[in-house]
């Protein structure tokens, strides 16, 4: 009787015991982490919110009335529509392209998947002052395909067509990349249910895979339209800087302060600043929204 007391007893102590505290995982002292903490909010505020804020400021310095004028005048409208139009087309074709290269990649076995996979990266890792002059070396007057493309009366380099190449060249990873480990995360025992049930391909992919990809598709686009509109390198290259004709907004930004017009400049510039802005908001919903799914991954 007294070892059952005791046993209940040495339970009832264990049961009331406190459990000793997780240990923190790091060992520095508070005024190091706020030390650390103080650094990168002034790394940010000196580097990326102090030229933001310049920018709007050197924008409003002459007044609304300035600002607003320097989008009537007839080469920023021109950049404008060019912009919108070239991110019009570049877009779309990358969509299409990314979806269907991660659906090949994450739910298909084949040889050269890696092949694939590197090619897509590419962009990333050619400078797109490069990869402007490669469509030079290849549809340029003494390119490659120059002379045939002379005779036929067709052109490509400094005029709208290479600009909108150049464009998709360092665009068209964004959409794939957001998309390829989301699908292979997700696996294909949805889209193989849905097969057995007797659905077709497309009835597949329209009804169980494309609604369980749609966030992180528009994540994806959103970051391909931010980068098409904002693109300055490959397109410099290629466009030859034709007022009116073949300046985005970002050519128009370097023209007009080359030219020592700093007001319409930096207003065109914050135009490009507040879209930026704006795809940055986007983009935090957007995570925000995955997150909630449990499908965000971070950048």
């Amino acid at each position: 009787m007294e070892l059952a007391e005791r046993i209940a007893e040495q339970s009832l102590t264990r049961t009331h015991t406190r459990r000793p505290s997780p240990r923190a995982p790091t060992t520095e002292p508070p005024w190091v982490r706020m030390l650390l903490i103080a650094g990168a909010i002034g790394f940010l505020a000196f580097f990326l919110l102090l030229p933001l804020v310049a920018v709007f400021a050197e924008a409003l310095r002459q007044g609304v009335g300035a600002y607003l004028a320097a989008f009537t005048e007839a080469d920023a409208l021109a950049a404008i529509r060019l912009t919108l139009l070239v991110a019009a087309i570049a877009v779309p074709l990358n969509l299409v392209f990314g979806v269907a290269a991660a659906w090949l990649i994450a739910k298909h076995r084949f040889r050269g998947k890696q092949v694939l996979i590197t090619l897509i990266d590419l962009p990333f890792s050619v400078s797109p002052v490069v990869s402007g002059l490669v469509y030079v070396l290849l549809f340029g007057a003494h390119g490659w395909l120059g002379p045939w493309l002379a005779e036929h009366d067709v052109r490509i380099i400094f005029a709208v067509p290479g600009i909108v190449l150049a464009t998709i060249f360092v665009t068209f990873p964004f959409v794939a990349r957001e998309l390829i480990p989301l699908m292979v995360e997700q696996g294909t025992d949805d889209e193989q249910a849905a097969l057995s049930l007797g659905a077709s391909g497309w009835q597949t992919f329209r009804h169980v895979t494309l609604p369980n990809i749609r966030w992180g598709l528009l994540y994806g686009v959103l970051l391909c339209n931010a980068r098409a509109m904002g693109e300055f390198g490959a397109v410099s290259v290629v466009s030859g800087h034709i007022r009116g004709l073949t300046n985005t907004m970002p050519l128009h930004v370097e023209i007009l302060y080359n030219e020592y017009n700093f007001v319409a400049a930096f207003a065109v510039a914050s135009l490009l600043a507040g879209l930026a802005l704006l795809t940055l908001g986007l983009k935090t919903l957007l995570e925000w929204r995955l997150g909630r799914r449990g499908g965000v991954r971070s950048h």
